[in-house]
């Protein structure tokens, strides 16, 4: 990118799609306990970047000609993303059928990436100019600072949603993530 040229939101979106895969990645290469660390990082990551999706892309991509049915096909498949991630969390990465069902989670967030990036973001970044672009950009770092870390599937997955309930999650997920890590500098 040249001096002074700001990141597009696309450019920014498929890089995180990207840190997302490498993730998934070493979730599925990592044995045992030592899949904890990565994981963790795997949920922080979706659940922060599914946030600011919902809040800021889909909604712009809503006043493009992206068709309707593809952003609802996205939040769709985002809203069940979040339900079995949780699941997930929640199993924890020692369950015997972890290994199973993330292999699957994997392979669904992998798809939903691809159908993101192939039906909504490259008509996006068409239909939208350089200065809406690296604007949006800047408005998804600002949504993902203060989303939640965690998927929070009870809460929904719409703008609206994530706007109100968002800040006292994340609020609540980061205080929780830095007692947690707190727990096991001083336990380990």
């Amino acid at each position: 990118m040249a001096t002074g040229q700001k990141e597009d939101v696309v450019t920014l979106l498929l890089a995180q799609h990207e840190l997302i895969k490498g993730l998934i990645e070493k979730v599925q290469v990592a044995q045992g306990a030592a899949k904890r660390e990565p994981f963790e990082e795997l949920v922080r990551a979706l659940a922060v970047h599914e946030s600011a999706e919902e809040e800021v892309v889909h909604p712009a991509s809503r006043r493009t000609s992206v068709p309707a049915s593809v952003v609802d096909d996205r939040l769709h498949e985002e809203e069940e993303a979040k339900r079995v991630l949780a699941e997930l969390y929640d199993m924890g990465v020692q369950h015997k059928d972890f290994d199973t069902k993330f292999r699957s989670f994997a392979e669904s967030v992998i798809e939903h990436a691809d159908m993101e990036e192939k039906e909504e973001f490259d008509q996006l970044r068409q239909e939208i100019s350089a200065n809406e672009s690296a604007v949006l950009a800047d408005v998804v770092r600002v949504a993902e600072a203060v989303a939640p870390t965690r998927p929070h599937p009870e809460a929904g997955e719409s703008a609206l949603v994530n706007i109100v309930a968002g800040p006292p999650l994340a609020l609540f997920d980061r205080i929780r993530d830095a007692v947690r890590d707190w727990r096991r500098k001083t336990e380990g």
